[in-house]
């Protein structure tokens, strides 16, 4: 993307509106798995530019304490993936959207651990304003949309204990995002923001993220 590109505005939206309008989403099967849904939620960083939501999870947390995750969690029975990642948004970091804020889904991704993870692709406006649920989030950080599009991410690195490549998105000097997060970003940034019709289900978690 060029410069130019990455104003968080109308022609932003409309462009992954219509990149994912035209991807062909593939559903995966859901026997023997547990359901959760993601919000990738589209916001402005303080320059104007496009950026998602990540979150720090609270060190309290029993599991995957401290790590870098998209909001979202698992749904609730009657729950549809948009609502549950909806209130997952809500619960999280306080952030109340309504339906017609979602832009799209990607793929359904499967987890080690045994989940099906949907993930949303939500348009929060430039006037979101989020507040972390101290139970559940210990801080909200906005990764703009030129860090998620730098040129030395993502690395793939092989391990012994599964076929499945991993993945990880670069972050600044220090951090990584990690799958499961980090292969849903990434198909974002590639089917939402550049239109490719890019597949992520081969790739895989590092071994710390299969419990």
């Amino acid at each position: 993307m060029e410069d130019m590109h990455y104003s968080y505005d109308e022609a932003m939206r409309a462009r992954i509106t219509a990149n994912l309008g035209d991807f062909t989403r593939t559903p995966a099967s859901t026997e023997g798995l547990k359901r959760a849904a993601v919000a990738i939620t589209l916001v402005c960083d303080d320059n104007g530019e496009g950026a998602y939501v990540l979150t720090r999870r609270t060190p309290r947390l029993n599991s995957h304490a401290g790590q870098f995750a998209l909001p979202g969690g698992r749904i609730d029975q009657g729950e549809t993936p948009i609502e549950g990642a909806l209130r997952e948004l809500r619960e999280e970091v306080n952030l109340d959207l309504p339906e017609d804020a979602v832009l799209g889904l990607l793929d359904d991704y499967w987890t080690q651990s045994g989940y099906l993870i949907t993930p949303i692709v939500v348009w929060a406006g430039a006037d979101a304003r989020m507040e972390a649920n101290p139970q559940e989030v210990a801080r909200i950080h906005r990764i703009t949309f030129r860090e998620l599009n730098r040129p030395d991410s993502p690395e793939f690195v092989d391990i012994p204990e599964s076929d499945r490549p991993v993945i990880r998105l670069l972050m600044g000097d220090d951090d990584a995002l990690h799958a499961p997060s980090a292969a849903m970003v990434y198909q974002f940034r590639e089917v939402g923001l550049h239109g490719r019709q890019t597949r992520v289900a081969h790739l895989g978690e590092p071994v710390w993220a299969w419990r």
